[in-house]
C-alpha cells in the first residue's frame, strides 16, 4: 500500500477486503488511486442475477468515513428497478442513511442484497419498476436474459 497520505481507516478496511473477502465479492484498490476500488459482486443464487459477474466500481471522497462513497455504480449492464441505466444505485445507506460506522464491505454487502431482493416501490428506473410490479415474472426473465448477455461473458 503505497498511499502514505491515505487515512489509516481505509488502509485497515482495504486490508481486510483484501484478506477476508466477502463470499460472491471482491473489491481492490486501483494502484494509481487507493481510493478508487474495482468491484466484482457474484449474482447471488436464487436471484434473477444468478451466474453473472458485475464490475461496479466505488470512489471514496476526501470526507471519507464522515460522508459516504462518493461513486459507487455498476459498469456492468443490469435489469433492475433499483439501479439506472448509468449503473447508479438506489440504496439508502449511500445517501441519507449513511454513517460512518458503516465500511466499504457493508456497503457492498448491501448491494448484493439488493440484487436478492428488488425494491420497485423505490425505483431508480421507473420503467423497469413498472414492469416489476404489473408482470414480475416477466421482468424476472428479462434480468435473467441481461444478466445472460452482459454479466456471463457468453
Amino acid at each position: 500500500m503505497a498511499n502514505t497520505n491515505l487515512p489509516r481507516r481505509i488502509i485497515k478496511e482495504t486490508q481486510r477486503l483484501l484478506s477476508e473477502p466477502a463470499p460472491g465479492i471482491s473489491a481492490s484498490p486501483s494502484e494509481d488511486n487507493m481510493r478508487y476500488f474495482n468491484v466484482m459482486i457474484l449474482g447471488p443464487t436464487q436471484s434473477p442475477y444468478e451466474g453473472g459477474v458485475f464490475k461496479l466500481e466505488l470512489f471514496l471522497p476526501e470526507e471519507y468515513p464522515m460522508a459516504a462513497p462518493k461513486v459507487v455504480r455498476f459498469l456492468t449492464k443490469i435489469y433492475h428497478p433499483n439501479i439506472d441505466k448509468l449503473g447508479r444505485i438506489c440504496l439508502d445507506i449511500l445517501k441519507d442513511k449513511w454513517s460512518p460506522a458503516l465500511q466499504i464491505r457493508t456497503v457492498l454487502l448491501s448491494i448484493q442484497a439488493l440484487l436478492s431482493a428488488p425494491n420497485p416501490d423505490d425505483p431508480l428506473s421507473e420503467n423497469i419498476a413498472k414492469h416489476w410490479k404489473t408482470n414480475e415474472a416477466e421482468a424476472v426473465e428479462t434480468a435473467k436474459e441481461w444478466t445472460r448477455l452482459y454479466a456471463t461473458g457468453a
